[in-house]
C-alpha cells in the first residue's frame, strides 16, 4: 500500500509533544491531572474560551468521553437524541445502551440536527411509558464531514433551553471544524451555546486525549466522579496534559487542523473537477466523492480508504481522509493515479 486515506489517527503525535514529553520525562509531578502540563491545558482552554468558569477534564479518547458524559448526566429513564450517522449510535458497540440508556436516532442527509428534526421526539404519549429525552448529542464535524454554522448551533441552543434539553457536542474533530474556510464559529461560542463539548486531540496531532468542557456549572460539581468511577481518572494524567499544552500553544492545534482541510480540499476540488460528485459537501478532512466501483477496485489495490454506502449504477461512496500529518506529494500521487486508471478503464 502506497498511502492510507482511511481515518486521521494513523500517524503518532506531532513532535514539539515528544520532545515536551522527553524533556519532563524525569520531571516528578503530581498525579491524577494535578501536574503542571494539565493545568497550563485546562487555564489554556479557559482562556480560548474566553470563560474562566468552565470545567475542564482530560480522558483519553472520543468513546470514553462520550460514555462518561451521558452516564453522569441521565437519569435512567432518560434518552439521548442523536443523528442516524452520530458516533454513538453506529461505531461505539453498544457503549451507551450497555449503561441503560436509549439512543433515539433521526434520519439526517448532512449528520446534523435542528429543531424541526428533534420535535418529533419531544411529542410522546403517554407520559411515563416512553422514556424522556433529555440530552441532544451532536457532532462537529459530522460523521460525513459537514460543520454546523454559528445560526444552525444557536437555533438548536434556544430549542434545547426551551425544553429542558442539554446540549452535547462531540468534539473529536473540533480542531478540524473551527479551522475550515466555511466555518462561522470560534471556541466562545460553542462555549457559550453548548452545555458540554469535548476538544479532540486524538486525530487532530495528539496520541490520545479529548478535553471534556462542562460549560453549564449546574453539572460541574462531583463530575469527577464519574470520570473516576469509569476508570478514566489516570494517574498519569500529565501524558494528556502535555499534548494540549503543546497542541494548544499558539493556535498548533488549529494549524494542523487547517493542513488537513486544505488537502481534502485538493482532493475534492480535482475529483470534483474531473466529473465526479459527493455524498455531502466536502467541508473539511473527511470527504465523501461517489466513484465508479471498477475505480475503487483498482485504488483498493495502492490505497486505504473505506467504501462507505454502495450507490446505484455500479458507483458507491467512498470516505477520504487527510490528516494533520498528510504530505502534499501523497494526495497529488493519488490524485494522479486516479487520472490515469479513469484513462484505463474507459
Amino acid at each position: 500500500m502506497l498511502y492510507s486515506f482511511t481515518n486521521d489517527y494513523s500517524e503518532g503525535c506531532h513532535p514539539n509533544i515528544l520532545r515536551r514529553l522527553t524533556e519532563t520525562n524525569l520531571q516528578q509531578q503530581p498525579g491524577y491531572g494535578n501536574d503542571e502540563a494539565t493545568l497550563e491545558s485546562v487555564a489554556a482552554i479557559r482562556a480560548l474560551c474566553q470563560n474562566p468558569a468552565v470545567d475542564v477534564h482530560l480522558v483519553a479518547g472520543g468513546t470514553l468521553a462520550n460514555l462518561i458524559v451521558l452516564s453522569a448526566f441521565l437519569k435512567s429513564y432518560e434518552s439521548v437524541i442523536a443523528a442516524e450517522t452520530g458516533h454513538i449510535n453506529n461505531h461505539e458497540a453498544g457503549a451507551i445502551e450497555a449503561t441503560g440508556h436509549k439512543i433515539e436516532t433521526v434520519p439526517t442527509p448532512d449528520g446534523k440536527l435542528s429543531p424541526v428534526l428533534i420535535q418529533p421526539l419531544l411529542n410522546k404519549f403517554p407520559e411515563y411509558h416512553t422514556v424522556k429525552p433529555r440530552i441532544v448529542y451532536i457532532s462537529n464535524s459530522t460523521e460525513i464531514g459537514t460543520i454546523y454554522t454559528k445560526q444552525e448551533l444557536t437555533d438548536l441552543s434556544t430549542f434545547c433551553r426551551q425544553n429542558n434539553l442539554l446540549l452535547f457536542m462531540d468534539g473529536a474533530r473540533l480542531g478540524m471544524a473551527l479551522s475550515t474556510g466555511s466555518n462561522d464559529m470560534t471556541l466562545p461560542d460553542i462555549a457559550r451555546l453548548t452545555d458540554i463539548f469535548y476538544l479532540g486531540a486524538t486525530k487532530c496531532g495528539g496520541l490520545i486525549g479529548e478535553a471534556i468542557v462542562l460549560a453549564n456549572p449546574a453539572l460541574q460539581k462531583d463530575f469527577k466522579y464519574y470520570i473516576k468511577q469509569r476508570g478514566a481518572l489516570m494517574a498519569k494524567g500529565r501524558l494528556f496534559g502535555a499534548q494540549f499544552a503543546e497542541l494548544l500553544r499558539d493556535n498548533l492545534m488549529f494549524e494542523l487542523g487547517r493542513h488537513a482541510n486544505q488537502l481534502a480540499q485538493q482532493l475534492a476540488t480535482t475529483l470534483q473537477d474531473l466529473g465526479y460528485t459527493f455524498l455531502t459537501p466536502a467541508q473539511t478532512n473527511q470527504i465523501f466523492p461517489i466513484l465508479p466501483d471498477a475505480l475503487i477496485l483498482e485504488l483498493n489495490k495502492k490505497y486505504g480508504f473505506f467504501v462507505w454506502r454502495k450507490m446505484p449504477d455500479g458507483m458507491s461512496a467512498v470516505r477520504l481522509i487527510t490528516s494533520w500529518a498528510t504530505p502534499q506529494e501523497q494526495v497529488e500521487q493519488f490524485l494522479q493515479e486516479v487520472k490515469e486508471l479513469m484513462a484505463s478503464l474507459k
